[in-house]
C-alpha cells in the first residue's frame, strides 16, 4: 500500500494523509514497502549519469566518474538518505509533545518518508546531470515536498492547523540543519579518501 500512497500524495493529498494515518504502518514496513525503493531512484540514477553521461560545464570536456569511485558515492548516498528519514522521523516525535499533539502513535517516520516523496521521485534526473535541469526539478521537488509536510503534519499529529504550522517550520528547520550537516560530514569522508575520481 506504501506505494500507492506514494502516488496519490500527488492527486489528493488531504484524503491521502488520512488513509496513511488510519493505516499507521510499522516502521520496518515503511522502510520495507517504500522507503528502500524509492530511495534507489536517485542513487541508481546519479550512479548512471555520472558514469555514463556525465557533465559538462560550458564548453568543456565531458567529465565522467570513474565506476568504482560512483559506486561508492551512490552507495554513501542511499545510506545517508534511509539514515537521515529515521532521524528526522524521530525528531518529529520527540516534537509532537512539545506541540500537544493528540496521536500518541509514533508517526515521524512516515511524515518524514512520505514527505520525501518528491524528492526520492524527482532523483531520476540524474541520469542526465545537467546542473541547470537538475537545481531547477530538485527546487520543484522541495517545494512540494515542503508543501506536503504543511498538509500532512496536522493530519497525522491530530493537532489544529496554526499549531501544526509552527510544528512543521521547526522540522524544516530540523531538515535543513541536518541537510548542512551531511555536506560538512560530505567534506569530511572526501578528506578521508572516499572522493570522486574523474575519467574523461
Amino acid at each position: 500500500m506504501s506505494l500507492a500512497h506514494s502516488f496519490g500524495l500527488f492527486t489528493h493529498p488531504d484524503q491521502e494523509w488520512e488513509a496513511i494515518r488510519k493505516e499507521s504502518e510499522s516502521v520496518t514496513r515503511l522502510y520495507a514497502g517504500h522507503i528502500l525503493l524509492l530511495a534507489l531512484i536517485p542513487a541508481v540514477a546519479g550512479f548512471y549519469g555520472t558514469t555514463q553521461v556525465g557533465w559538462q560545464i560550458g564548453d568543456g570536456q565531458i567529465t565522467r566518474l570513474s565506476t568504482a569511485s560512483a559506486l561508492q558515492l551512490s552507495v554513501l548516498f542511499y545510506v545517508a538518505m534511509l539514515a537521515g528519514i529515521f532521524v528526522l522521523g524521530k525528531f518529529i516525535d520527540f516534537f509532537a509533545a512539545t506541540y500537544d499533539a493528540v496521536e500518541r502513535i509514533p508517526r515521524g517516520v512516515a511524515l518524514a518518508a512520505y514527505t520525501a516523496t518528491p524528492i526520492f521521485l524527482i532523483g531520476v534526473i540524474a541520469a542526465y546531470p545537467n546542473i541547470w535541469v537538475n537545481m531547477l526539478a530538485g527546487l520543484v521537488a522541495a517545494g512540494y515536498a515542503v508543501y506536503l509536510l504543511y498538509k500532512g503534519l496536522p493530519i497525522l499529529m491530530k493537532i489544529p492547523e496554526e499549531r501544526g504550522f509552527m510544528f512543521a517550520s521547526a522540522v524544516l528547520t530540523v531538515g535543513l540543519v541536518m541537510f548542512v550537516a551531511l555536506l560538512a560530514i560530505s567534506v569530511v569522508i572526501w578528506s578521508m579518501g572516499i572522493g570522486p575520481v574523474y575519467v574523461n
